[in-house]
């Protein structure tokens, strides 16, 4: 798990090893059950954040980001199946709640903020009534003025006009519908809130505006975030910690000033080495070969096919997390000594 003795990045400020963690994934493992055989899509995921910090998600595509976020807040459909693991919003698990506990958990604990906001608003639906519907359903004695006016406050926490309460989604820009989507997560102050991927259809402006409005509405309520996405810049400028993802696993987690100048795994590396920077103007390097189909693995480590420290450890047992001196996280067998 994430040491919580550890510099901020950014803040300067030090966490105490006292200071209990908001969120906590313990082991959790997601698997889809296909015709064409058994995929496990989340192996063995194990984290924490404190309150007010950012946790990046990074790695390729099917590498499963979007799988843990939808694990977290119990979302996974058929074929798909949470297999095991906890999630602790506090000292609430989530794992542990019934149907109706967990759908007031959602929203009023943990927050999931969608991908495409332009498909995730009702599109004959007022935003306001969405907002209201959003309160009515975790807090229903409230009076109408009452949840009118926390919904216009949310609108106007995300630099939106109280006008947009009474409009169409059709009449709002990409970036203020995705800052609707920002507003419905703050709606009843979550301690926890995942964005996935929450500027992937905006153009760099607009990306930076939304970015700086979960930043700010973060500090507001004092919520730990989860940013799920692919723009390692975007990550270097917004977060504290990065988390790598491969195959289903963690394979590093670290501060974002150590990932960027010193990762550790060999994934992670090539991670960074591909980002495109002045020094070599146009000159690309790519990761060699394929993600593995999650129904087919590799023996061993999963990145040992492409993997240019490979030895022959890699290609037949299967890596454990070691938790380095430093308070990193890495899955890989170059650390097992160091460990």
């Amino acid at each position: 798990m994430v040491n919580t003795q550890e510099r901020t990045a950014g803040s300067g400020t030090t966490r105490g090893a006292a200071e209990p963690p908001v969120l906590r994934v313990e082991k959790l493992e997601v698997t889809y059950y296909t015709d064409a055989g058994r995929a496990k899509a989340l192996d063995d995921v194990s984290f924490t954040l404190q309150a007010g910090q950012k946790l990046g998600m990074v790695g390729e595509s099917g590498s499963g980001k979007s799988t843990l976020a939808l694990a977290m807040m119990r979302m996974i459909k058929a074929p798909g199946r949470i297999e095991g693991g906890k999630v602790f919003v506090g000292e609430v698990e989530l794992m542990g709640l019934n149907d109706e506990e967990m759908r007031k958990s959602r929203l009023s604990r943990i927050a999931y903020i969608p991908q495409g906001a332009m498909n995730s608003l009702n599109p004959v639906l007022r935003i306001g009534a969405q907002l209201v519907d959003a309160i009515k359903s975790h807090r229903s004695g409230d009076s109408k003025a009452e949840i009118e006016q926390r919904c216009v406050h949310a609108l106007k926490s995300v630099d939106l006009d109280a006008r947009v309460f009474r409009m169409f989604p059709h009449e709002l820009s990409g970036g203020m519908k995705q800052r609707v989507c920002i507003a419905i997560g703050i709606l009843l102050e979550p301690q926890v809130i995942i964005a996935d991927e929450p500027t992937s259809a905006l153009d760099v402006v607009t990306q930076r505006q939304v970015m700086e409005t979960i930043d700010r509405v973060k500090d507001q309520i004092n919520a730990a975030v989860i940013l799920i996405g692919h723009d390692m810049g975007l990550m270097a400028q917004f977060v504290d910690r990065v988390a790598v993802m491969y195959s289903g696993r963690l394979v590093e987690v670290s501060t974002v000033r150590e990932m960027f100048t010193d990762p550790k795994h060999p994934y992670a590396k090539a991670l960074i080495s591909s980002l495109p920077n002045l020094d070599n103007k146009g000159v690309f390097q790519g990761i060699p070969g394929l993600a593995p189909s999650l129904l087919r693995l590799p023996f061993g480590c999963a990145f040992h096919p492409r993997c240019s420290q490979v030895m022959e450890v890699c290609k037949s047992k299967r890596p454990l997390t070691r938790n380095l001196q430093s308070g990193r996280l890495v899955t890989c067998h170059l650390f097992d000594q160091e460990a």
